[in-house]
């Protein structure tokens, strides 16, 4: 085997130049590999980071995923009369007895789960009116089911707990009413109810809309604004695993009718467009280590036609067709090999280079630096691409040179 080894080295050392090139070809395919696919995995990590980590696991609304049929057409199925301009019973919309599916998400899929009033509201202050958000919760529960304890830059979260009267609002909510910790606020509900509430607390999570749209609220509070008393139109969950969340829903919404969203059925269409961009972008960066492929084809092929009388004499005194179609497959693993030893370092350098770019979302307000996955996954992919790539350029000529002839060779030579 040292001696293949010697051979298909020593082959390779014979075209210096076109080995070279083909090593480049490797080297920049590699490191290009690493820098896009790194670049691509940690904005899809970053993203569903961001997704899964600062909204609910699952969320379930007042709402039923088919409408419920009027009474109306039940008692008379089938009727060969139209019934026009039947008026719904006005009712109070809320989750009906959401203790019990707080009751049965904690004990069935120990999940952390908290009701939620959500409404929109006016925001009154100095003469300049702002339509938010209020997301009325129960204030010991906010840090288990959310985030923005995490993003709060002034008050706290507890502070919630010990004034039942406070609000707590975004930065560029802040920023646009000229608001300060302390301020009073008059919210107007759209049922006509003012209450003033005094800001104890202010949150920049980085997305503009949700800074100036959300704000935060006791629970009990918003239902006496909206005259929607223990009602809740809204549950929000968290799970041990975000990836049960889409069978867990499953199973709420089977047994309590209301319809019950994970973050995947929420996400699917950007999940779609994730799966898409991927697929392209891995499609372009490949070429680049199949065109080196291509190189590597040509250097072994152009030694096998050069070297057929060396193969014939190799043949003659006692190679076999297998050892000589070796001898050409390992020039493929030399080149690979090399080209991988010189091109993950290069790929690493490029991603470092790449993790100091700085980009300013759309709709941000905050500098982020470029997103890069240092997983082994990636480097597993580029190495094994590039290897099973070098090996395939190899194949064809080297099993053309296991097929060379000695005697005809030999005879033709003497000839």
């Amino acid at each position: 085997m040292n001696l293949l080894w010697s051979i298909a080295i020593r082959h390779i050392l014979a075209r210096k130049r076109q080995s070279l090139v083909s090593l480049a070809g490797i080297i920049l395919g590699v490191g290009f590999f690493l820098a896009i696919s790194s670049m691509m995995q940690g904005s899809e990590n970053d993203f569903l980071k961001r997704l899964v980590d600062n909204s609910p696991h699952i969320t379930i609304s007042d709402e039923f995923r088919t409408p419920r049929q009027q009474p109306v057409f039940d008692a008379f199925p089938g009727a060969a009369v139209a019934l026009n301009g039947v008026k719904p019973v006005t009712e109070t919309r809320g989750i009906r007895h959401f203790n019990q599916i707080l009751d049965y998400i904690k004990t069935q899929h120990n999940g952390r789960a908290s009701p939620v009033l959500l409404g929109q509201a006016v925001i009154s202050f100095a003469g300049s009116d702002e339509s938010v958000t209020l997301n009325g919760m129960i204030p010991n529960e906010i840090r288990d089911v959310t985030t923005i304890s995490q993003y709060m830059i002034k008050g706290s979260i507890d502070s919630l707990i010990a004034n039942p009267d406070g609000i707590i609002i975004g930065a560029e909510l802040a920023k646009r009413l000229s608001l300060n910790m302390g301020d009073i606020l008059s919210v107007v509900a759209p049922t006509g109810k003012t209450r003033p509430f005094k800001i104890i607390g202010v949150f920049r999570t980085g997305r503009s809309s949700y800074d100036t749209n959300q704000t935060f609220v006791d629970l009990k509070r918003v239902q006496a604004l909206f005259n929607r008393s223990n009602r809740a139109n809204s549950i929000i969950v968290k799970l041990p695993y975000s990836s049960q969340s889409r069978e867990v829903a499953a199973d709420i919404e089977q047994k309590f009718q209301y319809k019950s969203v994970s973050w995947q059925e929420a996400s699917q269409d950007l999940m779609n467009t994730f799966a898409i961009r991927n697929a392209i972008l891995y499609t372009v960066v490949s070429a680049v280590l199949i065109v080196a492929a291509f190189g590597i084809y040509n250097v072994i092929s152009t030694v096998v036609m050069e070297k057929q009388r060396d193969i014939a004499i190799l043949k003659s005194m006692g190679f076999r067709a297998g050892e000589i179609k070796r001898i050409f497959l390992l020039q493929g693993v030399v080149l690979g090999l090399v080209g991988l030893g010189i091109g993950l370092p290069f790929g690493c350098l490029l991603m470092l280079g790449m993790m100091q770019i700085q980009l300013k979302p759309p709709g941000g307000t905050e500098i982020v630096n470029l997103p890069i996955d240092w997983g082994w996954q990636q480097f597993a992919v580029a190495a094994a691409f590039a290897l099973t790539a070098s090996i395939l350029a190899a194949y064809l000529p080297a099993r053309k040179g296991a097929k060379v002839q000695p005697v005809a060779i030999l005879r033709g030579g003497m000839g």
